[in-house]
């Protein structure tokens, strides 16, 4: 059974009404800050999230199909998976941060380098742009495919796919 708030909120996300921002954050805010806070426990990011996830929820109003789910149902989804996204990114950059003390970068001498992949931006130029696309968003702006899938409106599975094309290309022109 379909409660009037949710038909009043559903039919102000189809006509793409400001007003059903409202009316979510004032209705499902707290349920959905309890389902983050079951992810991330710090209360600043748990926060963050929520408000990240309105904001996906705005974003993706018109996509939300009262035929397929629920309107909880569609929100705690997109809650659970910021909140998810988020600790993946945030334990990426843990992962990811320099220890300078236990770093060669600066032991690397000349004749270590390959010589023959200096110029991969040039060989990078001669793919297909598509390619070229991913690679330099996944390379060199150093997104994950996620975000690059999010990023450039490309579903994930077409970021993967152009991703190993465009290295086996790659790789096409490093091996002559």
């Amino acid at each position: 059974m379909i409660s009037t708030i949710e038909k009043e909120i559903v039919s102000l996300l189809e006509r793409g009404d400001k007003k059903a921002i409202h009316l979510l954050y004032e209705n499902y805010a707290d349920a959905l800050y309890g389902v983050i806070k079951k992810i991330i426990t710090d209360d600043d990011t748990a926060q963050d999230v929520l408000q990240e996830s309105f904001v996906k929820i705005w974003r993706y109003s018109k996509k939300y199909d009262a035929t397929k789910a629920k309107l909880f149902t569609w929100l705690y989804r997109i809650a659970y998976n910021t909140a998810i996204d988020k600790v993946r990114s945030l334990k990426t950059k843990i992962d990811n941060e320099v220890q300078i003390e236990t770093s060669s970068v600066y032991k690397i001498t000349s004749n270590e380098l390959n010589q023959d992949v200096l110029d991969i931006k040039k060989h990078l130029d001669t793919l297909d742009e598509k390619y070229q696309i991913v690679l330099h968003a996944l390379f060199f702006e150093g997104m994950t495919q996620q975000e690059a899938s999010e990023e450039l409106d490309i579903p994930l599975g077409t970021i993967k796919s152009r991703l190993k094309i465009g290295l086996r290309e790659l790789k096409k022109i490093y091996s002559h």
